[in-house]
């Protein structure tokens, strides 16, 4: 599966369009209370516990995009955009694209 966030997969046709895609991941709040008692883990402003596990939301928000597309028949996914938003504590990442198949 091609994920990219350009509008269209470079030397490939898009041949029919699948709709709009989702794939989400919800990182609880505990998540922040790990992270801060971790806080020794920051070096340069940066916080390598808290970067690992938006790399692990991330990650999961993708897959998810990736097998919804799958379900639609798609072989791609293509301008991709990642949102991260708190929500009541919570850290949300969402990946969203359009489904398409491309030849």
């Amino acid at each position: 599966m091609i994920i990219t966030t350009t509008p269209s997969v470079e030397g490939q046709l898009i041949a029919e369009y699948h709709g709009i895609v989702v794939g989400e991941a919800i990182l609880g709040a505990n998540v922040f209370r790990d992270v801060f008692a971790a806080i020794t883990d920051i070096v340069g402003g940066r916080s390598g516990a808290y970067e690992q596990e938006l790399g692990k939301a991330r990650d999961v928000a993708l897959r998810e995009l990736e097998e919804r597309a799958a379900e639609k028949g798609a072989n791609a996914v293509v301008g991709v955009d990642l949102d991260y938003e708190v929500i009541n504590n919570m850290l949300m990442v969402s990946a969203s694209g359009t489904a398409v198949t491309v030849r």
